[in-house]
């Protein structure tokens, strides 16, 4: 093998292996929520079901309630271990989970203390699901804390570089949020015992965390301390990460709060639906940027010149591996839904999932350079850079709420993420020297979008056979000539080799 052949990817060997562990960690629970969805809407009801994806969502939010710390652990310890100043670490790992234990808390008695505010005002619940909407609301606050502890153990571990061991425990973490309602509905079709079993699943999932980061160096956790001149430094990283914790989420899940409060509660289900299916393809950015987060962090003082192919490989590589796949899901969304969960579904969301799944290639790209950014320690950028959407995007979301109906949604969250792409890339274009390659790929996007949303006009499936199929073909020879080096193309003839001789 020549060096040419060697170099073609700048990740490394650790960073690849690393990745297909987080890929195979988010891809089980994501078949799981394929298998799960259509039965849950089946027997529990569009509004039922719209409720419970408002229930994974908090799940999902509540890490904003440690303001940033569990992030900032992450980068400390990972900085400690490269500097070799272990003993310091025990201390500092105690002090986070406290202060996170602290703000969890309080974090699960706000949320408590809102719900029926929530409830009776906010969202068009139905008279009938009234109480157990309020139960699983406040059930749900009891959870914070725990979901809060398991992000700092979490974070130990991929600190560590332990993302086998990580993913060990997301894979049955996530299959069991999709399966374990299937569970409840053999006996009941209420929400209150499937977000019992739900929050008593996390309390277990928290301890397996912390018995994990004991069996892989016990030493760091020798000596239960608190040093406030620790809280400090956590906070000082915390706190632009705290504002990306809080505005970041919200204007991921605040559409569906959104369509409840001036739709229905239905309508929520026919916007998540699509959006839980389509959303599942950033399991491949978010497994890559998950390992680059610690690489960007003491890489970039180290060997900037590596990170900065780095960073430039993995916007190509994220981009030529998923544009195909949107493609398809844009042209054939409605056949696609038709097939998955019914044709009333279909009618109601096959325009959102082709908005959502456009929105899901923007946002996937841009997750490398906002991990850049944020890896680098300039938390600062990215934060600023959502509270310039935020107001943008409420504004905007609800507009095309009350003028285009719950498609509006899904247009106001694609021009969001279109957004937010921009300035990224400009924020990083400043910080890293600027490579001929960015141009290439903005008109590769730009290009994208177009086609896309020409495809999406279509209605005939022959033509959408024939277009598609035109397309990605005419992309591949446009990736052949133009976005691959000689490196890479020896690579890949060199796989094609291999392949030949079985």
């Amino acid at each position: 093998m020549n060096s040419n052949t060697s170099n073609i990817s700048a990740f490394g060997k650790t960073i690849a292996r690393n990745t297909v562990f987080n890929i195979v960690g988010q891809g089980f629970p994501t078949l799981a929520a394929v298998v799960s969805i259509p039965i849950l809407i089946k027997y529990i009801g569009a509004d039922r079901f719209g409720i419970l994806t408002l229930a994974w969502m908090v799940i999902g939010y509540f890490s904003l309630f440690d303001f940033g710390i569990g992030r900032a652990l992450t980068k400390l310890v990972a900085e400690k271990l490269g500097s070799c100043q272990k003993d310091e670490l025990s201390e500092l790992i105690w002090t986070a989970l406290l202060v996170m234990l602290i703000l969890g808390s309080f974090g699960g008695l706000l949320s408590a203390a809102l719900t029926s505010v929530l409830v009776s005002s906010v969202l068009k619940v139905p008279e009938y699901l009234l109480k157990e909407t309020s139960q699983s609301f406040y059930i749900l606050s009891s959870a914070i804390p725990i979901v809060i502890l398991t992000t700092g153990l979490r974070g130990v571990l991929e600190a560590q570089q332990r993302f086998d061991l990580v993913n060990m425990v997301r894979i049955p973490m996530g299959l069991f949020t999709f399966l374990a309602p299937l569970l409840i509905i053999p006996f009941s079709t209420s929400l209150t015992p499937i977000i019992i079993l739900l929050v008593s699943g996390r309390l277990i999932f928290c301890i397996v965390h912390y018995y994990l980061c004991l069996r892989v160096d016990r030493d760091l956790f020798k000596n239960i301390s608190f040093n406030i001149k620790l809280v400090s430094p956590l906070l000082s990283f915390g706190s632009w990460i705290t504002i990306t914790n809080i505005v970041g989420p919200m204007m991921v899940y605040l559409d569906r709060f959104v369509i409840g409060s001036l739709l229905s509660v239905s309508n929520v289900a026919y916007y998540a639906t699509p959006y839980e299916m389509i959303t599942k393809l950033l399991l491949v950015p978010s497994a890559l940027v998950g390992v680059l987060f610690p690489v960007f962090s003491t890489g970039f003082v180290q060997d900037p010149q590596n990170i900065t192919r780095v960073y430039y490989n993995s916007v190509k590589y994220i981009y030529l591996l998923l544009f195909p796949i949107i493609l398809i899901v844009i042209t054939f969304s409605y056949e696609i839904l038709d097939l998955w969960v019914g044709h009333e579904f279909a009618i109601h969301s096959y325009r959102i999932l082709q908005w959502l799944a456009l929105g899901v290639l923007l946002n996937s790209i841009a997750l490398i350079p906002f991990t850049f950014i944020q890896g680098i320690g300039r938390p600062d950028i990215t934060s600023k850079f959502h509270l310039i959407e935020l107001p943008l995007y409420i504004l905007v979301l609800r507009y095309l709420l009350l003028t285009v109906g719950v498609d509006g949604a899904a247009i106001a969250w694609v021009g969001r993420v279109l957004l937010d792409a921009v300035l990224l890339f400009i924020a990083t274009s400043r910080l890293i020297k600027l490579n001929k390659h960015l141009v290439e790929y903005s008109i590769a996007m730009a290009g994208s979008v177009c086609v896309s949303i020409a495809l999406a006009l279509l209605t005939s499936i022959f033509y959408k056979i024939l277009f598609s199929t035109s397309i990605i073909l005419s992309f591949l020879v446009i990736t052949w000539i133009v976005l691959l080096d000689d490196s890479e193309k020896s690579f890949l003839k060199g796989k094609l080799n291999v392949i030949k001789c079985f």
